[in-house]
């Protein structure tokens, strides 16, 4: 049944176009541009920011979705994304276990469902081969 569910197409918002698993779930419903998160920000946080979506993209087609106050990523579900700060990136990403980084600097526990870990980018080069691999998780 598990795999039968996971099949089933996404659900469309008629008035906002992101897609979800589950029918009429609550969410924010706006469009937004995502060269709005970079205005006036330093160039290399949308690089950063772009390293970040393709090193996700290494591991499968996702959708990149802004929302008012961050930006997401979405296979199936939302599992990454991130919040444009003043000189820093805050990345997040949802995974099933506690991990350990050098650009970590918070950990949200969300029970049965894993963890999301928050991570301070200021570069592309902040992108490492551990973060890629964590991304596929």
């Amino acid at each position: 049944m598990k795999e039968a569910k996971s099949k089933r197409p996404l659900w469309r918002c008629p008035k906002c176009g992101h897609r979800f698993v589950t029918a009429n779930i609550w969410h924010s419903c706006g469009r937004y541009r995502l060269a709005d998160h970079f205005a006036g920000k330093p160039v290399v946080l949308r690089e950063t920011f772009d390293r970040y979506v393709g090193a996700a993209r290494t591991h499968g087609a996702l959708t990149v979705y802004a929302q008012k106050t961050r930006i997401v990523m979405q296979g199936r579900v939302r599992f990454a994304g991130a919040v444009v700060r003043k000189d820093w990136l805050e990345a997040n990403m949802w995974l099933r276990r506690q991990v350990d980084h050098p650009r970590l600097v918070r950990v949200e526990s969300y029970g049965n469902l894993g963890f999301g870990h928050h991570f301070r980018l200021e570069d592309p080069k902040d992108i490492d081969e551990a973060m890629i691999k964590l991304l596929g998780e």
